[in-house]
């Protein structure tokens, strides 16, 4: 066979087949960059360019997709590179009711679409995944963490109202996402752990609205990946979502890698602590933790990476490690 392209050993590992590789992704946010379309555009083709990834995760600030609703929020040299908040819009329980429906070609959610136009042609060999943050997520974002849980358990049916309002929103800017010729999304949950809410309290305000999210990406959608932040994660509820790989912080959490791959059918993208190797460790460490990863799949349906994003903190010569270990295995 020819040499592989970044599609074909992505789909190849997507069904379960050998390919030329174990593929590789990381990724990060690019704080200042990602308050302009055309900067943000350059920071990823310039991360692309130098690490060569099989597939790129377009990594807005968090605070794109509320700050039209009138969020604020600034940079504090944050490593993860995440924007704080500032000021929340949803105070009130009946302020779930007076969202209104965003214009997703404007303001923020139109510069990010901006974004990814500019990627696609600079970029057009790369597979890019544009990040969604699920509705829940954004609920949590209008309103911060306490206030989210206690607008669920005390007035259900005005967060409910919220979520919907969030999610078509949500459904018409992923539909203009694939517009833009990207692969697909990535979509970001950050509520499924049992740490935050039960299972029944997720079914509810959680998964119906993430698969509404996923539909919308519709047909021209071949490469989706489901990220399940945190820890005590409710990994077997949200293993059948319709993407085709999953992604969560399996060096910190269960399951391992080894147990996921009967736990799903998707491909699992991970392997590499966050912060212990990328920050802290060294490129034989990356060279241990990727040996082991394989060692776990059999290299079969994995895409090496971590377990969320890169801190912008990693050193140069880690990432590049990264990279380095898919192509020479046994280094």
């Amino acid at each position: 066979m020819s040499a592989w392209d970044k599609r074909q050993r992505l789909e190849a590992v997507v069904r379960g087949e050998p390919a030329d590789r174990v593929p590789v992704a990381l990724w990060r946010h690019f704080p200042g960059d990602d308050q302009d379309p055309q900067a943000l555009s350059a920071a990823h083709a310039a991360f692309q360019r130098e690490f060569d990834f099989d597939f790129l995760k377009v990594s807005p600030a968090s605070s794109f997709c509320v700050e039209d609703w009138g969020v604020e929020h600034y940079y504090d040299g944050n490593p993860e590179g995440a924007r704080r908040y500032r000021r929340r819009v949803v105070q009130e329980p009946a302020d779930w009711y007076r969202l209104e429906e965003l214009d997703v070609t404007r303001g923020a959610l139109g510069r990010q679409l901006e974004c990814l136009r500019s990627l696609t042609a600079e970029l057009p060999d790369t597979p890019l995944v544009q990040t969604i943050f699920n509705p829940l997520a954004q609920a949590r974002y209008l309103a911060g963490d306490e206030r989210l849980l206690i607008h669920m358990r005390t007035h259900p049916q005005a967060l409910l109202a919220g979520l919907e309002t969030i999610t078509r929103t949500t459904e018409r800017f992923v539909a203009e996402v694939m517009g833009t010729g990207a692969a697909g999304i990535f979509l970001a949950v950050q509520s499924a752990s049992y740490r935050i809410m039960s299972e029944e309290e997720y079914r509810r305000f959680g998964r119906p609205f993430d698969l509404r999210v996923l539909e919308a990406c519709g047909p021209r959608a071949w490469f989706c990946v489901l990220h399940i932040h945190g820890t005590d994660v409710m990994f077997d509820l949200l293993a059948d979502y319709p993407v085709q790989a999953i992604n969560w912080h399996d060096r910190e959490t269960p399951p391992a890698l080894m147990d996921a791959l009967s736990r799903t059918s998707a491909a699992l993208i991970g392997g590499l602590h966050q912060w212990e190797t990328m920050v802290c460790g060294t490129p034989a460490d990356v060279q241990r933790e990727a040996a082991d990863a394989i060692a776990q799949t059999g290299g079969r349906r994995l895409i090496l990476g971590t377990g969320c994003v890169t801190p912008v903190v990693a050193p140069i010569i880690n990432i590049r490690a990264v990279r380095q270990v898919v192509e020479n295995p046994g280094v």
